[in-house]
């Protein structure tokens, strides 16, 4: 495996969002205990005791994979991945196929209409947090944007490997 020229993680700010998408596990982890611990059957007809239980732990389990969602970039000889661990997304452009790479600000909500993997005027993007980015021209004509909190030190390192290639 090549030597890595340079990587970044960057987690998801989510603020209050994260206590919103933790209502529908927390509610199920009630009706569980409710019914299984204290016996107090829910619903009509009552679900069974395993149904509940399969749906509560897989409910828990969505919101913990979605809590731990990391938009990681990665430059490397010749490959440049991003990629949104623990949605099993990845995008790979060969350094080659860059003509250019420059440092922007941008407004996630306003171009893209949110963060994670999306499209917008500039391409598609991928981000994580924050309003800065490197701009990718590719060679075929498409464009893609990735989300750094240090755009400058990743623009650098891309053009350091486009000239190395």
């Amino acid at each position: 495996m090549s030597a890595v020229l340079y990587r970044e993680t960057q987690a998801f700010h989510l603020g209050y969002s994260r206590i919103a998408l933790a209502m529908p596990p927390a509610a199920l982890v009630f009706l569980s205990c409710r019914q299984i611990l204290w016996k107090h059957p829910w619903g009509n007809p009552p679900m069974s005791n395993g149904g509940l239980l399969f749906l509560t732990v897989l409910l828990v389990l969505v919101y913990v994979r979605l809590m731990t969602v990391r938009l990681v970039t990665e430059l490397r000889p010749g490959q440049l991945s991003v990629a949104m661990k623990g949605l099993w997304r990845k995008k790979r452009v060969a350094v080659a196929d860059i003509r250019s790479a420059k440092p922007v600000e941008y407004d996630p909500v306003v171009e893209y209409r949110g963060w994670g993997i999306r499209s917008g005027p500039r391409g598609k993007a991928y981000i994580a947090s924050g309003n800065h980015a490197v701009q990718l021209e590719l060679r075929d004509g498409n464009k893609l944007l990735v989300g750094s909190q240090t755009p400058t030190e990743l623009a650098s390192r891309i053009a350091q490997a486009r000239c190395e290639t």
